[in-house]
């Protein structure tokens, strides 16, 4: 059985806005979801006056309130530019309330213009800096132990799948 998933931009077309974008991305998740597609995730762009989709975290929790069986997720959130700390507390608070539905793809590459890296993360961000951030963020995402200092509450049962963007396969779950 072959399994079809999309991943949607949100881009805003000629005379459309931003919000207008965003709903279409919402229907279009809806309409996947009732054709029994398997999954689907939104970018994360930055200053891109032609994509509407710069906030992933934000854009999910809506998709998955408005579909009912398909699972939701990034494509990817640009690590880089977050706390790992954080980003483990977004999708464990996103995979408790919706089990098994929930995908976190992580991107390596900065999602945007050199202006909009800048304010996002300030200086640049090498590869072993992005290593030792992806490390963290699994020890936070598989923290069932809580023997730690810092634990990025809740502690979901299932957490969300991580994905590697740019790797053949998914990196835990």
């Amino acid at each position: 059985m072959m399994r079809i998933s999309i991943l949607d931009q949100s881009p805003i077309a000629e005379e459309e806005t931003a919000v207008e974008a965003l709903k279409k991305t919402v229907k279009l998740a809806q309409f996947a979801d009732e054709l029994g597609f398997s999954r689907f995730w939104v970018s994360e762009h930055h200053n891109f006056a032609e994509l509407a989709g710069s906030a992933p975290e934000a854009l999910i929790p809506y998709i998955l309130a408005k579909t009912k069986r398909i699972r939701v997720g990034s494509g990817g959130v640009m690590l880089q530019h977050y706390p790992a700390f954080k980003v483990a507390e977004v999708f464990n608070v996103l995979a408790s309330l919706e089990p098994d539905r929930v995908d976190l793809g992580i991107g390596k590459a900065p999602g945007g213009t050199n202006i909009s890296t800048t304010a996002l993360q300030g200086t640049g961000s090498d590869s072993e800096a992005f290593n030792e951030k992806f490390g963290e963020l699994l020890g936070f995402l598989n923290d069932g132990e809580k023997e730690r200092e810092l634990v990025a509450w809740p502690i979901p049962k299932k957490p969300a799948d991580v994905y590697l963007l740019g790797e053949v396969q998914r990196v835990q779950n």
